[in-house]
């Protein structure tokens, strides 16, 4: 009777122990329908995305005025859809307009049809593209490991990334990039070929660099591995080099998937190839380095005497550009392939799907294009837009299936039920006594090791859940303030023809905030357009000798070229600290080191000695001169 105990004792742990709850629930894998796992653990992805999105509109209406820092290039010129007179024959404006994508636009001029302002149309869209991405990489882990919790760490990890960096809270195109190259893998990977061949025309609408991507990953599709350049012996390298492998009868759709969406990628990028922009050609690699602005710490900073930093970490130029890696649990998705060649140890791996290679072809795509930009330099714009973003995608992908799988091998680290079940199987092995001790330790280290894992899953989902909260500033938004309401409501006061002339760091904000044109401004200078920049930049060498010329009939010959009808000054702007300190005038050398030196030897530039009569509007930092008067006086000053 004994006996009969103490086997019933154990085959009750027996079963207990099969039961593994904590992995069911987590780790165990699962059809990819709508079942009760994926909606729970997809519902608190999109809860996520929406905490994190409210978190950005919190500040985004923290002040009335408020702007986000891409957003005064991108959108400032759209209050055109609201008023028609704003904006007239501003270069600024003229130029922003022109090389705004098709869709990007579009989706504004019809927000603003309905009513909706441009700039709070521009607050209320990172979390609509948010909640899509979210969907979308919710997705795709579904398709390459069907595990709903590590489609809802990747999101998670997705979102954390995304938040981290000021590309989706811009709402300008590259903010774009992530919804729609989400939803092409998303579709890839399921084969519909519709769905597919419309994310790429949306890619073309608002972010077409990444057709380039998209055409480079079918090429990689449509050649078999035996023929690929990149194939090798070593098995990490087979691994991230292989081809996607479908069965036999998905493999002619495979390839007709892949020849018709070229096709369609090609036209798309010929399309845009073969129309000329208006303020084509863009600016050559050899223009580029004659010009401090693309040196050191200049505007658009790109050249590095150091070539190791140039193409590795350089924020343009690099293809490890310092940003890819945040939150710092991105760099786990390295360790896929890694882990992928030791399914014994960690057994969730045979669960991986074989389309797992989609995410090294997209690693060699980007690779090829970054590669390219290089060589083409600048005619595909930046070369670390070709690996940031999919990077990104990528890591958060990579990243969420390695902590799924460990997480997996922890759970699995248990008491070897089928020891226990040799001992069931043995009645007569033991005495009743050392039957009862031995069930009361197998018993103990059982709730031993359900303690460690519960802690450790909770260790893991803590630090998943609040790392972000430890970087300041989480969520990087980059929104600026308007701090002078009266500057802004006196310019809104005057003509809508009206231009401003400054080389104050406040002018960025005018045609956002007062909805005036400014003659130039740092937040405006955007070089890799050399019909546009020559001018500008001429704009702006003028600009500064006006201003700090002593001779007063140079000034009103600079008023009268550019058609100026006001003037914005700085209260310091006559002091040799205020050019010393003005890291954008510095580009414009050898014009910024004369004034400087000027000033330093006590020479009063021609309009300081105006602002007293000329003078219409005064704070206790800025003060706005009229053209008109300043053209009515005579003589030096």
């Amino acid at each position: 009777m004994a006996c009969l105990y103490t086997r019933g004792l154990y085959l009750n742990l027996y079963h207990f122990m099969r039961r593994k709850p904590l992995q069911n629930v987590l780790t165990q894998p699962r059809t990819t329908g709508l079942t009760v796992h994926v909606v729970f653990w997809f519902s608190l992805s999109l809860t996520i995305a929406a905490i994190y999105s409210g978190l950005a509109l919190r500040e985004a209406f923290s002040h009335a005025y408020i702007v986000q820092d891409d957003a005064r290039q991108h959108v400032f010129w759209m209050q055109r859809f609201i008023d028609g007179e704003l904006f007239p024959h501003d270069l600024i404006a003229n130029y922003f307009q022109s090389v705004a994508p098709v869709g990007y636009t579009a989706i504004y001029r019809i927000a603003a049809a309905f009513g909706i302002h441009p700039f709070l149309f521009n607050k209320l869209l990172p979390p609509i593209l948010c909640a899509i991405a979210t969907g979308y990489c919710f997705g795709i882990s579904l398709q390459l490991l069907p595990v709903p919790v590590a489609g809802f760490i990747t999101t998670v990890l997705l979102n954390q990334s995304l938040w981290m960096k000021d590309d989706l809270i811009s709402a300008t195109p590259r903010a774009f990039v992530y919804p729609l190259f989400l939803a092409f893998l998303y579709y890839l990977l399921r084969q519909s070929l519709l769905p597919c061949l419309a994310t790429i025309i949306l890619l073309a609408l608002f972010y077409p660099q990444y057709l380039l991507i998209c055409a480079a990953l079918f090429i990689l599709q449509i050649f078999p591995s035996k023929n690929s350049p990149l194939r090798t012996s070593a098995p990490l390298c087979a691994y991230l080099c292989a081809p996607l492998r479908f069965p036999k009868k998905f493999k002619l759709h495979t390839h007709y998937l892949s020849i018709i969406a070229l096709i369609v990628t090609i036209i798309a990028i010929s399309s845009y190839a073969l129309i000329p922009g208006k303020f084509d050609p863009v600016i050559t690699a050899t223009q580029a380095k004659e010009l401090p602005e693309f040196w050191g710490t200049g505007r658009s900073y790109f050249f590095s005497n150091n070539p190791w930093y140039f193409f590795l970490l350089g924020p343009r130029s690099g293809v490890l550009n310092v940003g890819f890696v945040r939150p710092a649990t991105l760099a786990l998705g390295i360790l896929l392939p890694i882990l992928i060649r030791y399914p014994n140890l960690f057994p969730l791996v045979k669960s991986i799907s074989p389309q797992i290679r989609v995410l090294a072809q997209v690693f060699w795509s980007s690779i090829s294009m970054f590669i390219v930009a290089h060589l083409l330099l600048f005619n595909l714009h930046l070369p670390s837009r070709y690996t940031e973003h999919s990077f990104r995608i990528l890591l958060s992908v990579s990243a969420g299936i390695v902590l799924t799988i460990v997480i997996d091998a922890i759970l699995r680290t248990d008491c070897h039920p089928k020891k226990l079940k040799n001992l069931i199987l043995s009645p007569g092995r033991f005495s009743d006594r050392r039957a009862k001790r031995n069930n009361n330790r197998e018993t103990r280290l059982y709730s031993k090791l359900r303690i460690y894992h519960y802690l450790t899953i909770s260790f893991i989902t803590a630090a998943l859940l609040c790392y972000p909260y430890l970087v300041e500033p989480f969520p990087l938004t980059k929104y600026k303030d308007g701090h002078f309401p009266a500057l802004y409501q006196f310019f809104q006061q005057q003509p809508k023809d009206s231009l401003i002339a400054s080389v104050s760091e406040e002018a960025d904000n005018l045609p956002t905030f007062a909805q005036r044109s400014i003659l130039v401004g740092r937040e405006y200078a955007i070089p890799y357009h050399w019909v546009y920049y020559r001018q500008f930049r001429q704009r702006t060498i003028d600009l500064i000798q006006a201003q700090y010329s002593p001779d007063l009939e140079e000034v009103k010959q600079f008023i009268q070229r550019y058609g100026i009808d006001f003037w914005l000054l700085d209260n310091t702007a006559f002091t040799p600290e205020y050019l010393a300190n003005h890291d954008w005038l510095r580009d414009y050398q050898p014009v910024t080191l004369e004034a400087q030196e000027r000033l330093t030897q006590g020479i009063t530039p021609a309009l300081a000695g105006v602002v007293e009569d000329c003078s219409v509007f005064q704070m206790e930092r800025f003060v706005v001169l009229q053209t008109s008067c300043i053209s009515k006086l005579s003589g030096r000053v």
